[in-house]
């Protein structure tokens, strides 16, 4: 899942396992950067590179929501 991919070439069902996949990595994340913050045990560097990986997540989780549920003009 590394590798950058191409949405449309993936079926809905596959997306949607991504998509839990990605939540769930975020979500882990979150937690941990939380931890570190509360211990004081991690450096700046760990921590910014925590919250750059948790912001691509992110962006991957908005893409593939996007793709899922696409915008209705009513």
């Amino acid at each position: 899942m590394n590798a950058p991919s191409d949405l449309s070439m993936k079926s809905d069902d596959v997306l949607r396992v991504e998509l839990e996949v990605f939540r769930r990595e975020h979500r882990d994340l979150d937690e941990a950067i939380r931890a570190l913050q509360d211990t004081g045990t991690a450096d700046q560097i760990t921590l910014q590179r925590l919250k750059k990986k948790k912001l691509l997540l992110k962006d991957k989780i908005a893409m593939i929501e996007d793709r899922l549920l696409p915008d209705i003009i009513a």
